[in-house]
């Protein structure tokens, strides 16, 4: 099958793209000028977000490479399973909407680091701080870039450094503008990114189908699942080749809530957007993303399962392999992208690079709000104007994302797929924070050292485990997901004797069980996101 580049209209369709996300951010940065030099506005875009925007903005900040790219790879791969993380994530918002959201705003808080301060005490938050900063850059900055210029490159034909150096540009351009900005753009990029990728989807099945002489995407779907369900199963079983990337009945009553409600209820770069507004639009906004998350599935995970099928029929078995010669399960989605005709492809190249900038702009804004709000400010400068300190927040934005640049090829992100490498990079550093966080949130007795031992015991017990250091078993056989399981457990224990054994620091959270109270018509949106859920489990057990 003939694979060809971008073509005139195709860059068209981009530009287009480029103009509206552009000139609507500018808009936007004008319209709230006025306040630019306010740091609440500038990172948390205080009270003007909209229950659409915190939505739309959350699930343009989560879905990027690393989704688009790297699920797509592991789709290809594994199959359906993947989608656990997407599926999963649904439930996680609705919990964290109910009683993470109305701690963090009845609490005031404004950054995760500021509630380990307000909780625990100040050393505690500068230990968070600087690993979420490491974290942030070394791994979710560096893999975005990393797997988008891939994709981005691989489209376009434009060299891959040309593109990093692209991405990184368009991304810091909006970031710059603040938290309001990146916000309202991101319901722009949903919108690219949705369109888009579905467009690359109902190609991808249809193709399949053409494959067999019929037409469709019912028909294409029905070969894919009759001649690949091996596909199309959600838990693996022991035997399952997959079984050490998602282990069985772990991803619905183990480790995988760690980590979402991690990621989604302890995360700066997700939290922030809906730290700015009240506790209704919170929840409607988190209630939002959680529908849209149920969509993302048939946006990067069954293209990549439609790239499995057509590789089966002898379909780009060179486009499958990297520059080295090596087959990359990576390259299946921007090999699907080629495959759309003219227009269309424009359409899907403006919906991935969406996701990407949009990702990168979420992170870099979070990681310019961490420092100087939580180490630059307390540490450095505590009388500097807000004026100065929006300044340096926009010099930290572009280092992070020169950082990023420099240090992204050395990563080894192309080795096991981006997807996975990031889910356990990350989940080095998991299970200690949501410990902190969750035992913070609704034990009274929890104290710092229990806090410190969690942070810091946690990441190293997880480090130990990872490089099959740590005594008591062959942890190489272990899969990661129960060995974050391990050591949630580990350090909920440590923290429980802590608690007890040391003296009561008297820093509980202000709570009121009223607090989770939920509109009706949040208790019917979630009820019907749940039903969705054991429907889609169910089906595809």
């Amino acid at each position: 099958m003939q694979i060809s580049g971008l073509r005139l209209v195709d860059y068209l369709v981009f530009l287009f793209y480029f103009l509206v996300v552009a000139f609507y951010g500018y808009y936007i940065y004008k319209k709230k000028k006025a306040k630019e030099t306010n740091t609440q506005d500038f990172f948390l875009a205080e009270g003007s977000l909209t229950w659409w925007a915190i939505g739309a903005s959350l699930i343009a900040s989560n879905i990027s490479a690393e989704q688009m790219i790297g699920m797509s790879g592991n789709g290809f791969s594994m199959g359906l399973g993947i989608s656990t993380y997407e599926w999963m994530a649904a439930a996680t918002l609705i919990i964290v909407a109910i009683f993470f959201m109305p701690i963090y705003l009845k609490n005031k808080i404004s950054t995760m680091p500021q509630f380990l301060s307000q909780r625990y005490n100040k050393t505690v938050s500068l230990i968070m701080a600087i690993f979420w900063l490491l974290l942030y850059i070394m791994v979710n900055l560096t893999s975005i870039l990393y797997l988008g210029a891939l994709a981005v490159s691989g489209i376009s034909g434009i060299g891959f450094y040309q593109c990093m150096v692209f991405l990184a540009i368009f991304a810091i351009i909006i970031t710059i503008g603040g938290m309001k900005v990146i916000g309202y753009t991101d319901v722009i990029q949903v919108f690219f990114l949705v369109v888009g990728g579905l467009a690359t989807t109902y190609l991808a099945v249809t193709l399949v189908s053409s494959t067999y002489d019929m037409k469709g995407l019912l028909t294409g779907f029905k070969l894919m699942t009759q001649n690949h369900a091996d596909h199309f199963h959600m838990i693996y079983t022991k035997d399952s080749p997959h079984y050490m990337s998602l282990p069985g009945l772990t991803v619905l009553f183990g480790a995988m809530w760690i980590v979402n409600l991690n990621y989604w209820g302890c995360n700066q770069y997700i939290t922030q957007r809906a730290l700015g507004a009240n506790l209704d639009t919170a929840r409607k906004g988190l209630l939002f993303a959680a529908f849209l998350k149920l969509l993302m599935p048939l946006i990067v995970t069954l293209p990549g399962i439609a790239a499995y099928a057509l590789y089966q029929k002898g379909l780009f078995q060179a486009e499958m392999m990297g520059a080295d010669g090596v087959f990359n399960q990576d390259r299946a989605y921007p090999v699907l992208l080629n495959l759309l005709p003219i227009g269309l492809k424009g359409l899907a190249f403006a919906a991935l690079t969406a996701a990407v900038v949009a990702s990168l702009a979420g992170k870099a804004n979070s990681i310019s709000t961490i420092f100087t709000l939580d180490i630059f400010k307390p540490y450095f400068s505590k009388n500097m104007s807000e004026k100065k300190l929006v300044y340096t927040g926009r010099i930290v934005i572009v280092i992070a994302m020169i950082l990023a640049i420099v240090i992204s090829p050395f990563m080894g992100i192309d080795k096991k797929g981006g997807f996975q490498f990031i889910q356990e990079m990350t989940g080095l550093l998991s299970p200690g924070i949501f410990a902190a966080f969750i035992m913070g949130f609704f034990w009274k007795r929890t104290n710092s050292a229990g806090a410190l031992f969690a942070i810091v015991g946690g990441f190293l017990i997880a480090f130990l485990m990872h490089n099959n250091w740590f005594p008591g078993a062959d942890w190489s056989t272990v899969p990661f997901l129960d060995r974050m399981g391990w050591v949630f457990l580990i350090c909920i224990s440590v923290m429980l004797v802590f608690g007890f054994i040391l003296p009561d620091e008297k820093k509980g959270l202000q709570i009121d069980v009223t607090m989770f109270k939920t509109s009706r018509e949040f208790a019917i949106g979630a009820g019907v996101v749940l039903a969705i859920l054991i429907g889609l489990y169910a089906y595809f057990w």
